[in-house]
């Protein structure tokens, strides 16, 4: 039985995308294109990546495209493209050239090109958030620090880039000064909101990593002594054993002894002549 709450995410994740493609979130210019940074760069990918959709397509595919999908999940290029630096490095650097160059003036004017920046902004989303997470079964799982350290790294490089766009808007564009300081700042504690709750996903991770792991520990522990108490147990039995028989032994010759005293030596006397 899938997890109902799986589901919710994973409706709530393809939702906030579509409602990202065909409106536009209400307020000023770059507010709203801020709130539309969030939602499709960093709270869609978080509700997606939570609702697993790979095990489920595991499950429902027929063997064939199963069998296929799994090899492309389990393949080695995969493996490096999820690992957390990289993918931190195409999330952030693709946001630090969007808003620190005239590529974001550049999208305002051709609509293709801005597609193909909230496409990327939804990939690269949809990358970090998985490699940070790696709740899937993918060919190499890094290990919970470097996950951590990642997302701390990531989320400072995501605050300096919002305190920069607080002070100075992007270039080639011209936004009012309030409007530009309200999306900074949605960018920037919108921003902290998503990354806290990565944050509680890796460690409700490493808890889990912690008690399977101690639980394994347990059952070995558990393992080991009981073949040892049990040959102890029979070492002990065994030892019982010939003690209470060396005991019997000894009484049953005492009370030999005993009778053998007591009875005394008989003799037979020949019958006298006339």
């Amino acid at each position: 039985m899938w997890p109902r709450w799986r589901t919710v995410s994973f409706t709530a994740g393809c939702t906030g995308v579509a409602w990202s493609a065909i409106s536009t979130p209400p307020g000023p210019p770059f507010t709203a294109h801020m709130i539309e940074h969030l939602l499709l760069g960093m709270a869609a990918p978080l509700l997606l990546v939570l609702a697993r959709p790979l095990p489920l397509a595991l499950r429902i595919l027929p063997p064939a495209p199963r069998r296929g999908l799994l090899r492309l999940a389990q393949a080695r290029p995969v493996g490096w493209l999820v690992f957390p630096p990289l993918a931190a490095l195409i999330d952030l650097g693709g946001l630090w050239l969007l808003y620190r160059t005239e590529l974001f003036a550049l999208t305002h004017h051709h609509p293709l090109w801005n597609a193909v920046v909230h496409a990327h902004v939804l990939a690269a989303g949809l990358l970090l958030t998985f490699s940070v997470c790696q709740l899937e079964p993918v060919h190499r799982r890094w290990s919970l620090p470097l996950r951590g350290v990642t997302l701390l790294a990531a989320g400072a490089a995501h605050a300096v880039l919002a305190k920069s766009l607080y002070g100075s808007p992007p270039p080639a564009t011209a936004f009012a000064t309030a409007d530009l300081h309200t999306g900074a700042q949605v960018m920037y504690y919108g921003g902290d909101l998503v990354e806290a709750a990565l944050g509680a996903v890796l460690a409700a991770s490493w808890y889990q990593a912690t008690g399977r792991a101690r639980a394994h520990r347990r059952r070995r522990s558990v393992a080991g002594r009981t073949p040892r108490a049990a040959t102890g147990l029979r070492s002990r039995t065994t030892a019982a054993n010939r003690t209470a028989l060396c005991h019997e032994t000894s009484r049953s010759y005492t009370r030999t002894s005993l009778s053998a005293d007591t009875t005394g030596p008989t003799s037979t006397a020949e019958p006298s002549g006339p």
